[in-house]
């Protein structure tokens, strides 16, 4: 036995406006039609605010509306929350995405993409009842964002397991770092972070495949480099902790980088700090000149953040 919350309303016919607004309200928050005017959702805190402020708005322009509070097995409602067929369509276009996945359409499909998975986090909010077609759509949607970073650059690092080892930035002076050539994401923000909280006086050599890395020099973003994929953590995450870097804002920056390489939980900035490093990458073809300026982006974003996080005290 659960509660249910029970909502019914009659707007006046003549408010179209305010009739619109309460259906939109309604849909969004995935609350069943059980007839004209009368909804219902599983008792929970956001679908409980949801209705009481339908039912204000409905009672502010001459409307009766009246929430209920309803006991009742879960059986009895929950085929009305069945999320089957929107997550099957969501499966659907991802894997349409995938089939369709070039290099030369990955920024593109990248940016559908960002769109399926904030889709998909809209669904799971009001998905109740959930079943094996969540973590099947989710699986998708990683394994796309996955092949997204791969199209972007070959020899796309896989993750490992292993133990990282804090280092001293004393012992990592003017040396020579080395990736592969043409960066993305993760690429460019490590040699930002190398430059600017390592080793200032780094040196970059831009690999036409991680076989051609000189034996003394250090690699990063690549299969066997010294500093690569860890466990969940992406290669600029692996340099943050190796070297200790605490900076304010870093860790919000950290989680950018992460989601744009491998995906995850979607920050709001993201898409338009990915749609900036796209276009840099389109526009400038030198990777030491690529890699200059995309890190007065990381600049502002590193201050940008840390004023924000000193004023939420």
């Amino acid at each position: 036995m659960i509660n249910w919350s029970l909502l019914i309303l009659g707007l006046p016919t003549a408010n179209a406006t305010e009739r619109m607004r309460a259906w939109r309200t309604l849909k969004a928050s995935g609350a069943a039609v059980l007839r004209d005017g009368v909804y219902l959702l599983p008792e929970h805190p956001v679908g409980r605010e949801t209705f009481e402020a339908v039912e204000r708005d409905v009672l502010a322009i001459n409307g009766t509306a009246f929430l209920l509070s309803l006991p009742e097995r879960e059986e009895r409602f929950s085929g009305l929350f069945d999320r089957s067929e929107d997550y099957a369509r969501l499966v659907e276009e991802v894997a349409g995405c995938r089939a369709d996945l070039s290099p030369d359409n990955a920024l593109q499909t990248a940016r559908q993409v960002r769109k399926l998975r904030k889709a998909f986090g809209q669904l799971a909010a009001i998905d109740f009842f959930p079943g094996a077609l969540k973590a099947q759509a989710d699986s998708a949607l990683q394994e796309l964002e996955t092949a997204i970073s791969r199209a972007l650059s070959c020899d796309e690092p896989s993750a490992h397991e292993e133990a990282i080892t804090l280092l001293e930035r004393g012992d990592y002076q003017g040396r020579r770092w080395a990736t592969r050539k043409r960066p993305w994401v993760d690429r460019l923000a490590c040699a930002w972070l190398i430059r600017r909280f390592i080793d200032a006086n780094a040196q970059f050599i831009w690999l036409d495949s991680p076989s051609d890395c000189p034996s003394d020099a250090l690699g990063f973003d690549f299969d066997g480099a010294r500093f690569s994929h860890v466990g969940q953590r992406v290669s600029f995450e692996t340099l943050i902790e190796s070297f200790a870097v605490e900076q304010p804002g870093l860790v919000r920056l950290a989680g950018i980088i992460h989601y744009l390489d491998v995906g995850g939980s979607q920050p709001t900035e993201a898409s338009g700090i990915e749609r900036v490093l796209a276009g840099l990458r389109e526009s400038i073809v030198d990777d030491d000149q690529l890699t200059t300026v995309a890190g007065g982006i990381f600049d502002g974003l590193l201050t940008a953040f840390a004023s924000e996080e000193a004023q939420n005290g």
